[in-house]
């Protein structure tokens, strides 16, 4: 079933199935929508699970944050949302973005279950070549600023940052880029030993957006995490190697 509800300034969006299971709320990644989650919803239902899918602000049928969000007003969002449905101790699966919303919730709420897909929460290591790039490109804001005035600077640092950014970037509204430039430096490894929740890490050996590296990580700071590793599997591991994904997903339910 879709709904919406007007929550902390936004229209969200979310589908309601499964009926009256233990819940479980989905949480997609960035650029994508609760149809990206939809073979794991189909997962969780044939376990007797009611899952929430949600459409974060920004994506699918939600609308777009009133200002630049971090992960924090992200996580408050959904905190405000579940509390108005009556959903306690939910299981949470976040892939990639969503995990980044699951680590900050299950940081400090009661959670069932945390399981974790691919998910974003380490900041990435970034080389002495990579620091000169953005320093420069610093300097050249300023200058340009300077050069051709406030609105026509904007529109060149724009057109850089479009040319220069990720495929999400390129693709997103002004307002989701600048949120996208908040969230993925965002570093939450100090919230992961806070977490009490028995976590499950799934994870794509060959992932190069959230490399292999930040599940060992999270494995060892997640009091009592365990990883599990798809070899030749990427970022959407549970698209990658759907079989064995869906029975590692239904043991872990009904353990």
């Amino acid at each position: 079933m879709d709904k919406t509800k007007e929550i902390d300034g936004v229209k969200l969006a979310w589908t309601d199935s499964g009926g009256e299971g233990q819940p479980i709320v989905l949480m997609h990644g960035w650029g994508c929508n609760h149809t990206t989650l939809a073979s794991i919803e189909n997962v969780c239902i044939d376990a007797g699970c009611r899952v929430i899918n949600v459409d974060f602000p920004g994506f699918g049928n939600s609308s777009e944050p009133p200002e630049v969000w971090g992960v924090e007003q992200y996580t408050k969002l959904m905190e405000h949302f579940l509390s108005s449905e009556g959903i306690d101790c939910p299981t949470l699966l976040g892939h990639s973005f969503g995990g980044r919303v699951g680590l900050v919730y299950a940081s400090r709420n009661d959670v069932r279950r945390l399981i974790l897909v691919d998910a974003a929460g380490v900041k990435p290591r970034r080389s002495l070549r990579y620091y000169l790039k953005v320093y420069r490109f610093k300097l050249s804001k300023r200058i340009m600023r300077l050069l051709l005035g406030r609105q026509r600077a904007q529109q060149w640092i724009d057109n850089r940052r479009a040319k220069a950014g990720s495929a999400d970037y390129a693709a997103a509204s002004p307002m989701m880029r600048s949120v996208l430039s908040r969230v993925v430096n965002e570093d939450l490894c100090h919230l992961m030993p806070h977490i009490k929740a028995p976590s499950l890490l799934i994870w794509g050996e060959n992932d190069t957006a959230t490399p292999i590296a930040d599940a060992h990580k999270m494995e060892r700071l997640i009091p009592g995490a365990g990883l599990v590793c798809f070899p030749g599997c990427g970022h959407y591991s549970f698209l990658d190697n759907p079989v064995q994904f869906a029975a590692v997903l239904r043991s872990f339910l009904n353990s």
